[in-house]
């Protein structure tokens, strides 16, 4: 029902010379503001410096909505446009989210568009923090919401497993399989003496005698699947799983870095100053041309990026979306112009922010691990607070908003603790059924309106009409935390619904309309949870 009142407001936005006015329809705070609302006067207002109100006016009187869906208009303050539903349009969407069941909230907007989300990509060279934590959880949820609104959707794990930094890796391994010092620039953590004691295990004892440069062909690949193999255990218990996996060593192997450069080279986008190949990216919006292979023969880290970016588009992704640390904020410019010096269009790279996670416990910030040393882990957080609450707390806030993980209130079962709120919301539904020794799908679909008399039984049903339209805004904007604000409203509403709507017992007809809206709200708060990768359980 929403879609249909947005699609039509487009419409007509289409219709007085604003096709691309970026409105929004929701439901207002307030209800007396009744029950969606419009800025789309406003938006169409300040593009032509016109009276809102004047335009809100002219926007009602070109809207055409199929008849008995509204049943009131009003033009509010500077030029909102506030609808009121029909009655019998409530009770038919009612019936519309039964029998939609599972699929109630997805919507195909974004059919036909393959889309891949690049998330974690973390250096296969410790153990995975909570920022790499967060940002799964993020990439994930992004992810399911494109799913939920029709995209060909690819998750993807870039593994960074070239560089310096893996020679570090395993010249520190092999300090620890020798008993040696580990280099000042190495890796000191506990976890690589239990992966060192794992090589030791696996590897041939004459290999491990004999010298370092023999040795560590070996030892690199034994540290790499060895801790490829870990992050992967651990971000299955996360609930984040990937379908494609590709290696920056790959992007060397196969040819793609020396392509690239080839392609560059012909285009005439390249030249060389001082011993170094420079890509012209100023002309396409960077604030200076930046270098590709440096004087000495090593490459930039901007070149097999760029090759591995040039591979998604040729594998026919029409949006490649980056889940990247905060601290790569400044590399963004550089990426983008560079796609664009290749021909590619704007809207082929996003990239979504994801700020590091302090971690609280007992009143007090946790900064130490035992076995990684200088960051919390993963593992660790997972261990204390479990996947739900680890999920449900990382996409509740914006990627790129600072995060407090709070561990005593994620392990609280109170109404405190959001995830457990509500959880307990859909148990408590669940557990109506179970009282009147019926099952949820047994009590049909349908309700007349006028057996539902409460206040609070028109505010569930409202809340649960609004679904579809937060989980269409949220894919659009790749904002999971919407949903986990949505889920929280709707548990409010479920909560005050259940402390002051008595289902069993009442009169026939509002006992079986209740019982429809009870099956309503808890299919709804089942989506909600799925679509994030949570949870819905029946008894808490």
């Amino acid at each position: 029902m929403n879609e249909l009142i947005r699609a039509e407001l487009a419409r007509v936005a289409t219709a007085l010379g604003a096709a691309d006015a970026s409105f929004v329809l929701e439901r207002p705070r307030d209800a007396g503001h009744g029950d969606l609302a419009t800025n789309l006067a406003m938006v169409i207002g300040r593009a032509r410096k016109a009276n809102p109100r004047a335009i809100a006016t002219e926007i009602l009187n070109t809207l055409a909505l199929p008849e008995g869906m509204v049943s009131r208009t009003e033009i509010a303050g500077p030029g909102f446009i506030n609808f009121w539903l029909a009655g019998d349009q409530l009770a038919s969407a009612l019936t519309t989210i039964v029998r939609a069941g599972e699929r109630y909230g997805r919507d195909d907007f974004g059919r036909g568009i393959k889309v891949n989300v690049e998330f974690v990509s973390a250096n296969p060279t410790g153990p995975l923090h909570v920022g790499h934590g967060r940002g799964a959880a993020l990439g994930d949820g992004i992810a399911a919401l494109l799913e939920w609104t029709g995209h060909t959707v690819t998750r993807e794990f870039y593994i960074n497993d070239a560089g310096v930094q893996i020679d570090r890796l395993v010249e520190s391994l092999w300090a620890r399989i020798r008993h040696e010092p580990v280099p000042e620039q190495g890796y000191h953590g506990e976890y690589l003496v239990e992966a060192a004691e794992r090589a030791v295990a696996a590897l041939p004892g004459r290999l491990l005698e004999s010298s370092f440069e023999a040795a560590a062909p070996a030892l690199c690949d034994f540290i790499l699947a060895d801790q490829r193999q870990e992050q992967d255990a651990l971000l299955a218990d996360l609930g984040v799983r990937f379908e494609q996996h590709t290696s920056e060593r790959s992007m060397y192997q196969s040819g793609r870095v020396d392509a690239l450069l080839a392609e560059l080279d012909t285009k005439g986008l390249t030249y060389e100053k001082e011993g170094a190949v420079w890509l012209r990216t100023e002309p396409h919006g960077d604030d200076k041309d930046r270098v590709l292979r440096k004087s000495d023969g090593t490459l930039t880290y901007l070149t097999p990026d760029l090759a591995y970016h040039r591979d998604k588009h040729e594998r026919g992704f029409v949006r490649a979306i980056d889940v990247w640390g905060a601290d790569h904020h400044g590399y963004i410019p550089r990426m983008r112009a560079a796609l664009r010096a290749l021909g590619y269009p704007d809207e082929f790279f996003e990239v979504v922010l994801v700020q590091l996670v302090k971690v609280m416990k007992g009143g007090e910030e946790v900064r130490m691990s035992k076995r990684a040393g200088d960051f919390v882990t993963l593992r660790e957080l997972l261990d204390w607070v479990g996947s739900d609450a680890a999920r449900y707390y990382f996409m509740m806030r914006k990627g790129e908003t600072p995060f407090s993980f709070d561990v005593d209130l994620a392990r609280k079962q109170t109404d405190e603790n959001p995830v457990f709120y509500v959880q307990m919301a859909h148990a408590r539904l669940s557990g109506i059924f179970r009282v009147a020794g019926v099952a949820a799908d047994q009590v049909g679909d349908s309700a007349e309106l006028d057996a539902l008399p409460a206040a609070e039984d028109s505010e569930l049903l409202k809340q649960l009409l609004k679904f579809p339209e937060v989980v269409a805004g949220a894919a659009r904007a790749r904002e999971p935390h919407r949903i986990t604000g949505y889920l929280e409203d709707l548990a409010r509403a479920a909560h005050y619904w259940y402390h002051h709507c008595r289902v069993l017992g009442e009169a026939p007809a509002t006992e079986r309309a209740r019982l429809v809206l009870a099956r309503a709200a808890r299919q709804v708060l089942r989506n909600a949870l799925s679509l994030l990768g949570l949870s819905a359980p029946d008894r808490m």
